[in-house]
């Protein structure tokens, strides 16, 4: 079975959504100000690694967990669900199937409970 990196298209796919992705929530009105003076291209590659690990690569990610990197935000579920929208956006404008796109969202909502931190 093929893992959901492989479906999508491995390390180029993922390193073009995440560059995509960022565009997204960088002009997303609800969300975009979690993003102020935060070194983006340090975050891109540290979500690059996240998402290879999540989707079944190979795994080189050693950042903090989902609960600790969030502490503190405020981040509530309206926040969690439009960077859900922009990384399911992000997939489908890349060509990825509905199904993966399925499969990446409930990746997503496994870990709500820790970046919002309930």
């Amino acid at each position: 079975m093929t893992t959901l990196y492989e479906r999508i298209g491995g390390e180029p796919a993922v390193d073009k959504a995440v560059d995509i992705f960022y565009d997204k929530i960088m002009a997303d009105g609800r969300i975009s100000a979690f993003f102020e003076n935060i070194d983006m291209f340090a975050l891109a590659r540290k979500q690059k690694l996240f998402l290879t690990m999540v989707f079944g690569g190979p795994s080189e990610y050693s950042g903090e967990d989902m609960r600790t990197a969030h502490a503190g935000m405020g981040i509530n579920n309206e926040h969690f669900n439009a960077v859900v929208e922009n990384l399911a956006g992000t997939l489908s404008e890349l060509g990825v199937g509905a199904d993966d796109i399925a499969e990446v969202a409930k990746i997503a909502d496994s870990v709500r409970d820790e970046v919002l931190n309930r």
